[in-house]
């Protein structure tokens, strides 16, 4: 027979009201925090549902009806006496503040009013370049309205009659630049007294401008040359310690020998001071009477005058290239404007 047994276990002890768990204190709703917290769920509303969504969250003020004067407490329903209402008085034409302020006119800089330094008003004028002006300044070569100038930084006005030399100068609007394939008996000069024929002659029909050439060409020299009304450039160009390049094609009487090719490389002394060839070689596929040669120097007659030393007449002489410039798709005798980006070259050999 089984045997039940009963287990009985004994109850904790009861805690008295003062031995019970402390209540759990709530925290006063902080108006702020509340408000906060609306703004970040009206937030996230508007950003899954669009701004419409934050009228659910933020109601509109209600619009009031009041007219001026009129109390707005919806607890006031009279007006008030005309006693207690004073008229706001009305603001005299002094007082008033006009609506848009008008900025002084803009008088603009110096050189936008007409005004210009001297020697940048002869680099300007195709004379010569801003440090060059400058020495022929202090010499006394240029006036201003009948005075010789020669202050340093002298500001010439827009009717200023400015002189070189005797004779008035004006400045150029607009810096044109082109490069002519010049052909035999032209000369590089822009007039001759004599009526022979220039290379301002051949382009003067069509070119509105006043331009000049950079450097010369012997009359019998055929090639490139260079015409613009940039005095600046000019001078620079013409000037030896740019080392601009010239590339020529010589044509000799005779055969060009070994040894004297030597000497013109390694450097010969004429009349004016010694000067070498930057380089020079045979023309493959031509004869040893034709060679190619590459000076920097802007010296009168120079290739002539190197091959004279050693007694060879130069038969014919043709400039092939200038200063990154070259004959391509140019025909003897015709001309052509240069681009912006050969413009660009030009002057990065300044």
């Amino acid at each position: 027979m089984a045997i039940k047994r009963t287990v009985t276990r004994d109850k904790p002890p009861s805690r008295g009201k003062s031995e019970s768990r402390p209540a759990r204190k709530t925290k006063s709703k902080d108006p702020a925090a509340s408000h906060n917290r609306t703004q970040k769920e009206a937030r996230l509303q508007r950003e899954k549902g669009g701004a419409g969504a934050f009228k659910k969250f933020v109601k509109s003020p209600a619009k009031s009806t009041a007219k001026f004067g009129e109390y707005r407490d919806n607890k006031f329903d009279h007006k008030p006496a005309d006693d207690d209402y004073t008229e706001r008085p009305k603001a005299s034409e002094k007082d008033k503040t006009p609506d848009k302020v008008t900025p002084p006119s803009y008088k603009g800089t110096r050189e936008e009013q007409g005004e210009m330094r001297l020697n940048k008003y002869l680099a300007h004028s195709g004379i010569a370049s801003r440090r060059a002006a400058d020495t022929l300044i202090m010499q006394g070569h240029v006036t201003v309205n009948g005075v010789i100038v020669k202050e340093m930084g002298y500001k010439v006005q827009p009717k200023d009659v400015v002189t070189f030399k005797d004779k008035p100068i004006k400045t150029v609007d607009k810096l044109v630049y082109y490069l002519l394939n010049k052909p035999r008996n032209v000369l590089t000069t822009s007039s001759d007294e004599r009526g022979r024929r220039t290379v301002i002659d051949i382009m003067s029909e069509k070119i509105p401008e006043r331009i000049y050439p950079v450097g010369r060409l012997d009359r019998n020299t055929s090639g490139l040359i260079l015409l613009t009304n940039d005095g600046e450039l000019t001078k620079k160009l013409s000037h030896p310690s740019y080392k601009v390049p010239k590339v020529y094609l010589v044509t000799l009487d005779k055969n060009l020998s070994l040894k004297d090719m030597e000497q013109i490389r390694d450097g010969i002394t004429l009349e004016d001071g010694p000067i070498k060839a930057d380089s020079l070689h045979f023309i493959e596929g031509l004869s040893k009477r034709e060679v190619e040669i590459e000076v920097h120097s802007g010296r009168n007659r120079l290739v002539r005058r190197i091959f004279e030393h050693f007694g060879y007449e130069v038969v014919k002489l043709d400039r092939t290239y200038y200063a990154g410039l070259t004959k391509k798709n140019l025909p003897r005798g015709m001309w052509r404007p240069l681009t912006k980006e050969e413009v660009r070259l030009l002057k990065h050999f300044t």
